[in-house]
């Protein structure tokens, strides 16, 4: 299987930014890691060789992202507006910088974003604010609504709201989306939302169905038994879906 380091310094973000390439040619998969994972967490559980087959076959080429949620989303001693600011930076660099690094080498028509865990959000995030460059996204195990505090987890931005979160946040600003050509480019996105049924998350998962649905966009949903949220589960979801 080909494997690719790569390594450079964005402006954009004011640091280096660090990516692994698996695969020769195929769909293009972007990887999002967890909110812990780094761009080395897709190998290191495995998901990898769980795609080996589809991967040395040439249906698909991986792209795995670092990640900067520490500086940004997760960023708690900043203040929100700079979280999210953080954030729409790196965003930035995912489009202007690593999308012109995955044409160059691979000119196949279809981007798949994939993640799991907040890997989703990004995955779905990303896909949804630029449907036009997607024709797939597989998120395992997600939440798509920062602002959500259920359980144990907190609301990421502790009651502060503003319009970038509002666009940053596909529960939100999905119902008020009337653009015909938006809408038109996410049915027809193969779209595939993946949880547990013991997952925190999974009522909001429910709600991003029922949103899609509302807005006559197919896609798919399942559910697993019980939390579903770690590697072994992550490793037996991507063959199937991604």
């Amino acid at each position: 299987m080909n494997r690719e380091y790569h390594r450079w310094y964005t402006e954009r973000l004011g640091r280096d930014m660090e990516l692994l390439v698996f695969g020769h040619a195929g769909a293009k998969v972007l990887v999002f890691p967890t909110r812990d994972g780094r761009f080395h967490e897709y190998e290191d559980l495995r998901l990898v060789e769980s795609l080996r087959h589809k991967i040395e076959a040439g249906h698909l080429q991986l792209f795995c992202l670092d990640s900067i949620d520490h500086e940004a989303l997760y960023c708690f001693w900043r203040h929100p507006a700079e979280r999210i600011r953080r954030h729409v930076q790196f965003e930035e660099y995912v489009l202007n910088e690593v999308f012109p690094l995955m044409a160059a080498k691979n000119p196949h028509p279809c981007t798949i974003a994939h993640g799991c865990s907040l890997g989703a959000f990004h995955a779905v995030n990303i896909a949804f604010r630029h449907p036009h460059l997607f024709r797939k996204v597989a998120a395992f195990s997600g939440r798509y609504d920062l602002t959500l505090g259920v359980e144990h987890f907190r609301d990421l931005f502790d009651g502060y709201y503003d319009d970038t979160i509002y666009y940053h946040t596909p529960s939100h600003f999905l119902p008020n989306l009337d653009c015909h050509w938006r809408l038109e480019s996410l049915r027809r996105m193969d779209i595939v939302l993946v949880v547990g049924g013991d997952d925190p998350f999974l009522g909001n998962n429910r709600d991003l169905s029922r949103i899609l649905w509302s807005k006559g966009i197919p896609h798919a949903f399942h559910t697993w038994d019980g939390r579903a949220h770690q590697g072994h589960a992550w490793r037996k979801m991507a063959p199937l879906y991604v």
